[in-house]
């Protein structure tokens, strides 16, 4: 979709991805078919034509934040497993 639409730095690529999944990839074409004129259409164009507020900075940041708190508690969930087995139960190929 970055061939269609100009996007200049992360912020906008988090923004595109959320779009694709909140509208879809035939709507966002559809909309940028509509703003196309000799240069590719800015993110920001898109999202006031079709009257959608992006999230902000601060948002995706919380949302990568929780994400990565997750997957590190995930982490430590089994890395506690592994301990409370004991080294003889840890890995068979000791």
């Amino acid at each position: 979709m970055e061939h269609l639409i100009r996007v200049q730095n992360d912020y906008d690529r988090q923004v595109l991805a959320w779009l694709r999944r909140r509208i879809g990839d035939a709507a966002l074409q559809s909309a940028v078919q509509r703003l196309a004129g000799s240069s590719k259409p800015y993110l920001s164009t898109i999202c006031r034509s079709l009257g959608i507020r992006p999230p902000s900075r601060r948002q995706f940041a919380a949302e990568t934040s929780r994400i990565h708190r997750a997957v590190g508690d995930s982490y430590l969930a089994r890395i506690r497993e592994i301990l409370a087995k004991g080294p003889a139960q840890a890995s068979p190929h000791q």
